[in-house]
Order: C-alpha cells, then structure tokens, then sequence
C-alpha cells in the first residue's frame, strides 16, 4: 500500500513509529520509507516533536544480572554491571513512568487542556497573546491542575481543578524544570483554588521542558534551586 498518498494512515504510522509501538516487518517498511520519502521524514518529525516532552518521563529499569552475563560473554567482557548512582532530581523527574502511559492517556491529557484553557479564557479576550499550558497530572496520570501563562502579561494562573488536601504544615510549590540548569520555583500554589503568579521572561516552552509541583514544608522549599520534598505532580510546558 502507498501510505505516503494516505494521509491518514501515514499520520497513524508515523505517530505508532515516533510511540515505539510500531513494531516487526512494518517497523523496517516503515523506516525504509523514512530514508526515501520527505512527506514520510516530515510527518514523523511533527509527532516526535509532540511527544519528546512525554518521553522525558521514561523510566530508567535495571535489568536482570542474566542479561548482563549474556552481554557481557557475547563480547568476551567480565560480567559486571553498571555502578549504580544516586539520580539527580532531574534525572529523577525525567524517570517517572507513572505520568505517560500511552497515547490514549495523552490524547485525554490534551483534551482536559483545551477544555480547561477555554474555561479559563474571559468571553472579550480582545487580540490574543502568545499563551502556554500544562496539565499537571499526578502518577496515574490523572489531570490535577492546569497551568496558563500570559506572555504579554508576564503572568502565570495555576487552576486546580482537582481539589487536594494537604497537611497545615505543608505547602504546595510550583517548579520550571529547564531543559538545562536546575529548576527553578515559580512560587507557592493553593490546594483547592487558584492563584495568579509571575511569569518570568525566561519561561518559555522553549526553554522549559515542563513544570512541576512539590510537597513542601509551609512556606515552601528551603532551596530556591530545588525542590526539598516529593514531586507529587508534573506536566510538559507546551505553547498555544
């Protein structure tokens, strides 16, 4: 079948490829037409580009000693394992499985956004402005707060639209993890309401792979440059 005169079975192709779910046979055609065919290249780029900041989250799962022995003897190496290390906070975040499972959870994800940001949007908006969002989700990845930020208006509106309970003595603290450098915070959320913060100039889904929240101790982290509790919510940072 000629899949780059079908637009719609292309786009479900390259969209199993850029998932990893294409797989066998149709996974080596498939790549084959990626070498040939600019339509084929271009399509796929667009689907690893939604999805780079889901793969952010794929964890980091130790494999069995057998399969170290196996590799190790196939290149007639001493049978040893990598040293294991203590993952950074960062690493940490990006190792997280329980947030993305699938493209069917995504697709909700990204459902629950538009129709949070709609929801949030003043009927007389006037001209639009550069906008970003994220849904924050917890580990089973069920939406727990939306995030907007207003570039014109350097500001960020964080909508819970899960209430949650927390300890007296606890805060919860909104992060911008970076694509590089250490996260930053953004300031303190409210657990069953919203709130409006800064957005600082440098917090573009450019620079910013997602955001964050942190259970903290009341009145937040101690260190400005990291969070000092569990990250207990996540989502990537995207532009509208």
């Amino acid at each position: 079948m000629n899949i780059v005169g079908n637009e719609r079975l292309l786009d479900k192709l390259a969209a199993e490829y850029a998932l990893g779910t294409l797989k066998a046979g149709a996974r080596r055609r498939f790549e084959s037409l990626l070498q040939t065919e600019p339509q084929v290249r271009r399509v796929t780029a667009q689907w690893q580009d939604r999805l780079h900041p889901m793969a952010q989250f794929a964890p980091a799962v130790a494999p069995p000693p057998q399969l170290w022995q196996a590799i190790a003897g196939r290149l007639n190496l001493g049978a040893k394992s990598p040293t294991a290390r203590k993952p950074s906070f960062w690493r940490s975040l990006r190792d997280d499985l329980g947030f993305w499972r699938g493209l069917g959870m995504a697709s909700t994800a990204l459902a629950t956004i538009l129709v949070a940001v709609l929801a949030t949007r003043p009927p007389d908006a006037g001209t639009p402005t550069t906008s970003y969002v994220a849904m924050l989700a917890d580990e089973r990845a069920q939406p727990v707060a939306v995030v907007t930020g207003d570039e014109k208006n350097h500001r960020l509106t964080v909508r819970v639209v899960l209430p949650q309970t927390i300890a007296a003595d606890r805060s919860l603290e909104l992060w911008a993890v970076p694509k590089s450098g250490p996260p930053r915070s953004l300031g303190l959320v409210d657990a069953a309401g919203s709130v409006s913060l800064q957005l600082p100039a440098d917090t573009t889904p450019q620079t910013v792979a997602l955001l964050a929240i942190s259970l903290e101790p009341k009145g937040g982290s101690p260190d400005r440059n990291a969070p000092s509790g569990p990250i207990v919510y996540k989502g990537a940072w995207l532009q509208l």
